[in-house]
């Protein structure tokens, strides 16, 4: 694998000699080497712990939840005001879980879905990523409830619940539970019944579920009141979590109390090597499982520094979308479960759009230039495949477009982000398609294949997603390139 230059110490630990604290806060001065280690270590969880709370908390962000232990069905495709996440989709429909399992487990309620394709993506701190439920497993057909539960979560260690089709054990006590539903948009009468199965889509307290399938039981009791995370509002929900914001933020700001609350409401297991090295280099800076954080307890570091590291690393991530032999060795490898990933795809998939899926799920093939340099909106692209060149999917494709350095949607009036089935696009009489991103809608080109930018200076960057890949055809695919046809 061809991997960043980056100093990984795992038996002897860079943090390690000379770092055990004499006392409380103690000015620790970090090499930038250790400063890389810390940073490629920790982005996935500074990342996450990000996009998760915004998902719940952040009133700002039209895909949240409003709070834990409570559910959005974004039944639209997300547009430019979306900017909780980096390189968000405009092809599926998001169903929005947000989890909270500390107080009792939560049970998520499903109905049956009319698509072909709708998957369940389960995500903590950790950024490991596991799907329990998908169409391509042969799910959704009829509904089904899930279970959720920690390490943590009192009085439940995983046994069979009355009801539970399936219960599932997370590594993380707050998680993001989403679903991905393809809406059929051409289709009305299917997508407005998709919209109208999001809709009822609920999660609960497993105390109220018992509830409700026992005409005994007004209350099943469960040692915690029942509705956690509903029962309060936004500004208690809130108040329970260090505030969050940009990973750089984190980073120079408030990096190692982020790190304290992360590490309590995480499941590490002794014998995975990345959770002990995680662990490992945290403890001699005051960070350890089970602590309360205290600023006047911790280490002072130096964190402006901190954040250049990891501005350097995610700059570094992001040449690494341009760099075919790198891709060709590792896209498929990408949003794994734990045990299935290693630290640096972690820290990149962190930094280039967190909460992606396993291959088997979907692919997220970039589309870079003939030239290799950087798409600019001074310029005019266009993307052309025939028939033959189309991506191998068995269920449906996209070709999204960002500006690079935010990896947001370029806003535009027409709403338009993307090229696909839902998002709209018209193959050519042969099958094939030419998709143009310009300034000005080109003669003959139809407007669903055209992708809009303003003329500034702003580098671009696109992204393909291949939804239920056929991996075997995929093995000969070769993503197309973006031609320059204009320039002022």
């Amino acid at each position: 694998m061809k991997t960043l230059t980056l100093v990984l110490s795992l038996a002897a630990g860079l943090l390690t000699p000379g770092l055990a604290l004499a006392q409380a806060a103690e000015r620790v001065d970090l090499n930038d080497e250790q400063m890389e280690e810390l940073v490629v270590r920790c982005y996935q969880y500074v990342a996450m712990f990000n996009v998760n709370n915004r998902f719940a908390l952040d009133a700002d962000n039209p895909l949240s939840s409003g709070g834990y232990n409570r559910v959005k069905a974004n039944t639209d495709l997300a547009d430019h005001t979306v900017q909780a996440v980096a390189r968000p989709n405009n092809d599926t429909l998001y169903v929005v879980a947000m989890i909270d399992v500390t107080e009792e487990p939560i049970v998520m309620e499903m109905p049956a879905f009319d698509s072909k394709y709708v998957s369940l993506m389960v995500t903590g701190y950790d950024h490991y990523v596991n799907i329990p439920m998908s169409t391509g497993d042969g799910d959704f057909g009829e509904p089904s409830n899930i279970l959720f539960y920690s390490q943590r979560t009192p009085g439940y260690r995983g046994e069979p619940v009355e009801g539970a089709d399936e219960v599932f054990e997370v590594t993380g006590d707050f998680v993001s539970a989403v679903l991905r539903v393809m809406p059929h948009a051409a289709e009305p009468e299917r997508l407005e019944a998709n919209r109208a199965a999001m809709r009822s889509v609920d999660v609960e307290p497993l105390s109220e579920f018992l509830g409700k399938r026992h005409d005994d039981a007004g209350f099943v009791p469960w040692g915690s009141p029942s509705g956690i995370g509903r029962s309060l509002d936004l500004k208690e929900d809130l108040a329970r979590f260090p505030e969050f914001g940009s990973d750089f933020e984190i980073f120079e700001d408030r990096f190692l109390e982020v790190m304290q609350f992360v590490v309590n409401h995480t499941t590490f297991d002794p014998g995975d090597e990345l959770d002990t090295a995680l662990l490992r280099i945290l403890k001699p800076l005051g960070v350890e499982p089970g602590k309360a954080f205290d600023p006047d307890g911790v280490a002072e570091i130096d964190g402006a520094a901190l954040r250049e590291a990891a501005e350097r690393f995610a700059s570094a991530s992001l040449a690494k979308m341009g760099d075919p032999e790198f891709l060709a060795e590792n896209l498929t490898r990408t949003f794994k479960p734990k045990g299935e990933i290693d630290v640096e795809l972690l820290a990149i998939q962190s930094v280039i759009g967190p909460i992606g899926q396993p291959s088997q799920e979907a692919l997220y093939p970039p589309v870079n230039t003939e030239d290799g340099k950087p798409m600019n909106a001074m310029s005019d692209y266009e993307i052309v495949m025939t028939a033959e060149e189309l991506p191998p999917v068995n269920a449906f494709w996209s070709a999204t477009l960002y500006e690079n350095d935010t990896g947001f949607f370029i806003p535009n009036d027409r709403f338009k982000y993307s090229v696909g089935e839902n998002a709209g696009f018209k193959l050519d009489e042969d099958g094939g398609i030419r998709i143009v991103i310009a300034a000005e809608q080109p003669e003959g080109v139809p407007t669903e294949n055209w992708l809009p930018i303003n003329r500034e200076d702003m580098d671009l960057d696109i992204i393909m997603r291949l939804y239920a890949p056929d991996l075997e055809r995929y093995e000969s695919w070769r993503a197309p390139k973006a031609k320059k046809i204009s320039a002022e």
